[in-house]
């Protein structure tokens, strides 16, 4: 808090205790509710200082111009669920700067908690500059996150019905799962299709089977036996035709997402680069080429990197953007990413190390990408799997997924290109490193490490 004394000359001069001194002269508060907002500025700018306002948007413009009179300049709001969104686009069309905060800075409020004293301590906060505006990608990410976000609650309907055609299959013992890898397949959608259009003969059924499936026929005709059952024939039915409807609603979402990207390219089409050695697109990805529109805006290949499709490059892409200058350093989209350690230092040792529990999409699918290189031979690969052997699985996830987010960190921010060294180079070096750190101590301990092969002294 800042205190005013009188100084030699006579004057007053401000005087601190500590560091703490005024930031925003001019802040206001806000309170964020369903209904009801409340809004508090400093006491020498208005009779009454807290205010509330409704949520309709005209009520909205009456807080801006009220704001407006009081001469506030800066105004900070938690992020409580969507609510803010609104609020925050009426507030920046009005000219002021909008700091968007975690609840979790500004809940330790000391009194009883109400509404009213809610505001007048996130003024008071933002007053002295102890709040931390969180991070929000610019206007242009933001439309496309949340075309990608879309995408994504579609696709957990559309598995959803596929759970429910498996769980009507099952309650009529009907085990097509188990004779195919996939029931959303060619031959699985096929004997569905068939069976809702009334067709009940096994033998009939089984016919509809692809070359290329290993099950026999014989065996798919053992597998389709069962009792027809109307009322699970129904739920079938419904689950079929709502699983048709949303993967119509993906296809013209992956339209409008291709749309807006194309507008977005930093120059012209990017013709696609084949991976040597990459495994072609999995049929449930998006229905055009993603990664070409990714090289266009980003200029650099993220599919490069084991590990990242560009689903997953979409998704970190989506979330944090492609300008990586609003990160200082690779360490700081780290954390907020929450991929690195959250050190607790209680009276000089560390307590906990453990990261940040985050939300963040961009995170989860790093880490799944991560997972996806547990059996890769290559040298993230490797490094999942020296890390999995000492910790845990979980912990080697986070841990390769630190590792692509610097990647991608790194090739966004400077145009790198990812080169991988492979297994076999990544091992020598680690063995390298590891037998130089042992020679270090056996030297400290006054030793002399001796290798049992050649009997030459290891340095």
């Amino acid at each position: 808090m800042t205190r005013r004394s009188v100084s030699p000359k006579g004057g007053e001069e401000k005087s601190q205790s500590g560091s703490i001194r005024i930031m925003h002269t001019h802040a206001a508060g806000i309170d964020i509710g369903s209904r009801i907002h409340y809004v508090a500025v400093g006491a020498d700018h208005d009779k009454e200082p807290v205010r509330s306002f409704g949520c309709l948007t005209p009520d909205m413009h009456e807080m801006a111009r009220w704001l407006k009179a009081c001469q506030v300049e800066t105004i900070a709001m938690e992020s409580t669920g969507v609510y803010w969104i609104p609020v925050m686009q009426v507030l920046e069309s009005y000219g002021f700067e909008v700091f968007l905060v975690d609840a979790r800075q500004a809940k330790n409020m000391p009194g009883r908690k109400t509404d009213v004293k809610d505001c007048q301590w996130i003024q008071e906060l933002h007053t002295y500059g102890l709040l931390t505006r969180a991070f929000r990608p610019v206007q242009e990410m933001c439309v496309l996150r949340s075309y990608w976000r879309h995408r994504r609650n579609l696709v957990e309907l559309t598995s959803m019905q596929i759970q429910w055609m498996q769980k009507s299959l099952e309650q009529m013992n009907l085990q097509l799962h188990k004779v195919l890898s996939d029931i959303t397949g060619l031959t699985g959608m096929k004997i569905i299709r068939g069976i809702v259009g009334g067709q009940r003969d096994p033998m009939v059924l089984a016919r509809m089977r692809h070359p290329r499936v290993r099950s026999s026929e014989e065996t798919i005709v053992k597998a389709l036996t069962g009792d027809w059952r109307e009322e699970h024939l129904f739920t079938l039915g419904q689950a079929l035709e709502l699983y048709d409807f949303y993967q119509q609603k993906i296809e013209e979402c992956d339209r409008r997402i291709e749309g807006y990207m194309k507008g977005l390219g930093k120059g012209g089409e990017v013709k696609p680069e084949e991976k040597v050695g990459s495994v072609k697109a999995h049929k449930k990805g998006v229905s055009f080429d993603l990664g070409s529109h990714l090289r266009a805006l980003t200029g650099v290949d993220l599919t490069q990197i084991d590990g990242i499709d560009a689903s997953t490059a979409q998704t970190v892409i989506s979330e944090g953007g492609y300008d990586m200058s609003r990160f200082a350093t690779e360490k700081h989209y780290s954390s907020w990413l929450g991929l690195c350690p959250n050190h607790q230092i209680t009276g000089g040792k560390v307590r906990r190390r453990r990261t940040r529990k985050v939300g963040n999409r961009a995170a989860v699918a790093l880490r799944l990408a991560a997972q996806s290189l547990c059996r890769s031979r290559t040298s993230l690969g490797s490094f999942y799997r020296r890390i999995k052997s000492r910790h845990c699985a979980a912990k080697a996830a986070t841990a390769t997924a630190h590792k692509l987010a610097v990647l991608i960190y790194r090739m966004l921010k400077y145009g790198m290109a990812y080169v991988d060294q492979g297994q076999e180079v990544y091992e020598r070096q680690y063995n390298e490193g590891l037998m130089k750190r042992l020679a270090k101590q056996a030297r400290q301990m006054g030793y002399q490490m001796v290798s049992l092969g050649t009997g030459e002294v290891v340095s």
